[in-house]
């Protein structure tokens, strides 16, 4: 399926932006952005193949999957906690990553790959209930599939956190 991706995609998977992401710790130590970003892409695109969607709808359901997460900063750094440090309360809850995000990731790919509405719909509204409910096919199928994938991805981090807890516990 990896060489189907890349002949829908290839232009945002060769791109030194997008490569950056497998600088970013994503659902885990050994998950990236990008490793995450290729999977939510993989899942959309066996499910847009089993729903039989033109190849148009198809290639749009691609490239949001892929550029769903082009946020392109370490939410768990210091310079975003200062940033979410200008805000108290509600407003400061609003402004954590799984609020912003989505709107970060689609102003930043419709700049970068220049995305259609429709793909930058789905980007902005992929972390529903955070962010306002999915309005079209494709926004559904990149939210479903970074659910699926995410949750995935956190399963395996937790069995690898525990393995090496209960190695120093018993060692």
């Amino acid at each position: 399926m990896g060489a189907e991706i890349e002949q829908l995609a290839g232009d945002i998977l060769s791109h030194p932006r997008f490569q950056q992401l497998r600088m970013l710790v994503h659902h885990g130590p050994q998950n990236s952005v990008y490793d995450h970003s290729v999977a939510v892409a993989k899942a959309a695109y066996a499910l847009s193949r089993r729903m039989r969607l033109s190849v148009e709808e198809t290639v749009s359901v691609v490239r949001a999957a892929l550029l769903h997460d082009f946020f392109e900063y370490d939410w768990r750094s210091a310079a975003f906690r200062r940033f979410l440090r200008r805000y108290s309360g509600l407003k400061r809850l609003l402004h954590m990553h799984g609020f912003v995000h989505g709107s970060i990731a689609a102003e930043r790919a419709r700049a970068c790959f220049g995305l259609t509405e429709r793909e930058c719909e789905a980007i902005a509204r992929h972390m529903f209930p955070l962010s306002p409910m999915p309005r079209t096919r494709i926004a559904w199928i990149v939210t479903l599939c970074d659910k699926t994938v995410a949750a995935r991805e956190m399963t395996l981090a937790v069995r690898v956190y525990l393995s090496l807890a209960c190695r120093k516990v018993f060692a």
